[in-house]
């Protein structure tokens, strides 16, 4: 975007909540604010601010100089469009960094891209940065992304949060790994923060994205769509870390798993756009498995795995399959989820992807794939295969360990990105690594 073009864009923001937002939604006993209901109008541009308001970090200290550590937060919603081609308010939150950024050049942002959280609107990342526990009698959510969040900070970037479509705003379900809506979510976040008054960003500041499982995959289709979509976002690096690339072989791997829900997530989410894969799943749900779906509809990861942890879709349908199988037996159902891959466009600038070998939630090797298919399209690409020992199968430690183990190297080549340091493929690499 131009400085004219995002003066324009700040100008449009609404400064308050209109009439229609006032009344706040209970989900799960827990409050979403009235700032998360969208209005029943939409600006045109994406990326435009529709609102923001300050808010507090749950976990904050006072700086010497008078500035909150690790920074000042702003909640956003921001105009987006969906996977429909229709206009959709997205929520999200851009953090200005108490922390000087040391690098050449004016100070950096970059775009966060939660993991999987749930599909209750108490989830939402940005309700996750002012509580980071959310627990009632009927929910539990942990901001395990916040971590992440605080090391970018720490090195003096700054960084926009996106909520995805659904998550948070209220005006409908999160389209759960919907790779569209969330790869267009991320670009629209970057342009939001840039129209946010009073920030330290600059023209010339550098962009990178940041996800770690549907994260991951989020970052990573932001970085296929960027040229089409939002060519006015350039791309200095993104990390793409456990992404889902392959939503067939995810959700054989989550079946029952502790993370059974997002199942859930995933068909509530393509069922609400889609109506083949609607009716199909409609003819084929059984009462265990409608009721399993509108449970999980309001749930974060807490009390989804507490609730369904390791239940087996065959469970849910009429005929005993499993949802994977019923699917792959409608051309038209399936089509839906052969539509959702990635690493079928050349991804934008530099990226790192990193997956752990023994990650049986997010099977190892269709991350792997995705790199070795971005590969094949001439991208640079810096391949990471995590390796740690099998740490308990199905129990969700062999997805989360590397989220952790790797999350210092992810931040470091991605700061990397960010100073203007070039980025070095592996792809030469990929026949040796497993």
């Amino acid at each position: 975007m131009t400085t004219a073009a995002i003066a324009t864009v700040a100008c449009i923001c609404a400064s308050a909540i209109p009439a229609d937002a006032t009344e706040p939604v209970v989900s799960r006993g827990v409050t979403i604010p009235a700032f998360y209901t969208p209005p029943a109008e939409l600006p045109s541009a994406n990326g435009t601010l529709i609102r923001q308001e300050p808010f507090p970090l749950g976990v904050s200290l006072p700086g010497l100089d008078g500035r909150p550590l690790p920074g000042s937060a702003t909640r956003l919603m921001y105009k987006s469009t969906d996977s429909t081609g229709q206009a959709v308010a997205v929520t999200g939150a851009y953090i200005e960094p108490s922390a000087k950024w040391e690098g050449g050049g004016p100070r950096p942002l970059v775009a966060v891209a939660s993991g999987t959280m749930g599909q209750g609107d108490q989830c939402a990342p940005s309700f996750a940065l002012q509580h980071p526990l959310t627990v009632s009698g009927e929910t539990l959510s942990v901001g395990y992304d916040n971590l992440a969040i605080y090391r970018l900070l720490a090195t003096g970037a700054a960084v926009v949060v996106t909520d995805y479509v659904g998550l948070g705003a209220t005006d409908r379900l999160h389209t759960y790994v919907n790779r569209v809506d969330e790869g267009h979510a991320v670009l629209d976040a970057v342009r939001a923060a840039r129209a946010l008054p009073g920030t330290s960003l600059a023209s010339g500041s550098r962009v990178g994205l940041y996800g770690y499982s549907e994260g991951g995959g989020a970052s990573a289709s932001a970085a296929e769509l960027q040229p089409g979509y939002a060519p006015d976002v350039q791309l200095a690096g993104t990390y793409a870390g456990a992404p889902p690339a392959n939503l067939t072989a995810v959700m054989k791997g989550i079946d029952g798993s502790a993370l059974v829900s997002a199942l859930g997530w995933a068909i509530n989410g393509f069922s609400q756009t889609d109506p083949d894969l609607r009716s199909v799943t409609e003819a084929n749900l059984n009462d265990a498995g409608r009721k399993a779906l509108a449970d999980t509809s309001t749930m974060c990861v807490g009390d989804a795995v507490i609730r369904y942890g390791f239940a087996r879709s065959t469970a849910w349908t009429t005929s005993g399959k499993s949802i994977a199988d019923v699917i792959a037996a409608e051309p038209r159902a399936q089509a839906v989820l052969d539509d959702q891959r990635i690493g079928t466009l050349k991804p934008t600038g530099p990226v790192r992807v990193a997956t752990g070998i023994q990650d049986d939630i997010v099977p190892h090797g269709q991350a792997r794939q995705l790199a070795v298919d971005w590969c094949r399209k001439g991208g640079s690409v810096t391949y990471e295969a995590v390796d740690l020992p099998n740490l308990g199968d199905r129990i969700l430690t062999n997805h989360l360990a590397p989220l952790l183990t790797d999350q210092g190297e992810a931040i470091s080549w991605l700061t990397d990105r960010l100073e203007g340091k070039p980025a070095t493929s592996n792809c030469w690499t990929m026949p040796f690594q497993r």
